[in-house]
């Protein structure tokens, strides 16, 4: 089947009894409203591949999933859609969620452990599209694309003076978190030769020194840098991180990257920043709220960038990505533990360990 095709893989009869499957569900959000796989090669070939596997997408697309959407399935490979305590409710056979993306705040990790299921991530495949998402928002900024494309388009030809940009030499990029995806920004900025600034308090001192990247802390990454990039992950100690106080301690010239979470900016206090001119200029592929509100007066500013939560989408995100959260289902259709599991608690969880168990016995493999 090509990619661009829903479906599902279902269990094979051998004789009159059924082959033992491991069954793996998708949320329905992959899907075009008009039922093809929207996001390009999720990986469903390495799920065809595979014996003992079997596949199928939701039937219904919900904001949050409901108990019995998730029945029947050894494993789900998660997209959108919020995970509760309520979704998990007698979720006896689920041993994993596979996250298409490295963002769970949409996740009760806790309840997942409580349930003896696994969250898995795929930093392999996100890290260096994220990486150059946050490269094309620092050039665009830099150099007023979206500003120069509307004068050529409205007859401003003559008004390009006034829109002079910024180089990038020797000016100062900052970036909020240092893990994956802020460690790639800075190595594809490197050669721009700029200065490097990073906050994060968990953040080895040798890996930044190998990187020639500082770690400081906020205040001082905010008040020194040119750019400031969002790297970091949607906690409760980063809900609100930049509030008003801190983005008053940025520079006039300075301009805010926003690519993580929306929620970790405080949405009203960037908006009033930009209004008044206390800060130069913002690019966001995140927001508060989304979709965001059509009468967001967000919406209405000249001096930032807009991206609908998928700047970094790319065939080579989805590819990557699909391979990671698809390659670890399989490791657990074995019996497995996959990489990167997020909840490393449930590792010692006896539910968890009796579902890896049975897929061990059960699954891809089994008694042959």
């Amino acid at each position: 089947m090509k990619e661009s095709e829903a479906g599902s893989r279902k269990p094979e009869a051998a004789g009159d009894a059924p082959e033992p499957m491991v069954r793996v569900g998708f949320t329905r959000d992959f899907l075009t409203p008009d039922g093809r796989v929207a996001l390009g090669d999720i990986g469903i070939g390495l799920l065809d591949a595979a014996p003992g596997v079997a596949w199928a997408f939701l039937p219904e697309r919900t904001a949050e999933l409901r108990p019995d959407q998730i029945a029947g399935y050894d494993a789900l490979a998660l997209l959108g859609p919020k995970v509760t305590e309520a979704t998990l409710a007698g979720a006896d056979r689920l041993a994993v969620l596979a996250r298409y993306g490295v963002g769970y705040d949409t996740v009760d990790l806790d309840a997942c452990t409580r349930h003896g299921v696994m969250l898995t991530i795929t930093p392999d495949g996100t890290r260096r599209p994220m990486g150059t998402a946050i490269l094309t928002f620092l050039l665009a900024l830099a150099h007023r694309l979206l500003e120069k494309d509307r004068l050529t388009r409205t007859g401003g030809w003559g008004r390009k003076t006034e829109f002079m940009g910024t180089g990038l030499t020797g000016r100062t990029l900052g970036i909020i978190g240092f893990g994956n995806i802020g460690q790639e920004a800075f190595r594809l900025a490197a050669p721009l030769e700029m200065r490097h600034l990073a906050y994060d308090p968990y953040a080895k001192p040798d890996t930044a020194a190998a990187a020639n990247v500082e770690l400081v802390d906020l205040d001082r990454l905010l008040r020194e840098s040119d750019f400031v990039a969002i790297a970091c992950a949607l906690t409760p100690e980063t809900f609100h991180l930049l509030n008003a106080e801190r983005l008053a301690l940025m520079k006039p010239s300075a301009c805010l990257i926003s690519t993580a979470r929306g929620p970790i900016v405080d949405q009203s206090a960037l908006t009033a920043a930009l209004q008044t001119g206390a800060i130069a200029g913002a690019a966001l592929d995140v927001f508060e709220r989304e979709p965001v509100d059509p009468d967001d007066p967000i919406l209405g500013l000249d001096n930032v960038i807009l991206a609908p939560h998928a700047l970094c989408w790319t065939d080579e995100w989805i590819t990557r990505t699909g391979a990671s959260a698809l390659g670890g289902i399989l490791e657990v259709a074995a019996g497995r533990v996959p990489p990167n599991v997020v909840n490393r608690d449930v590792l010692d969880s006896p539910l968890l360990r009796a579902k890896l168990e049975r897929l061990a016995r059960s699954g891809p493999g089994a008694g042959r």
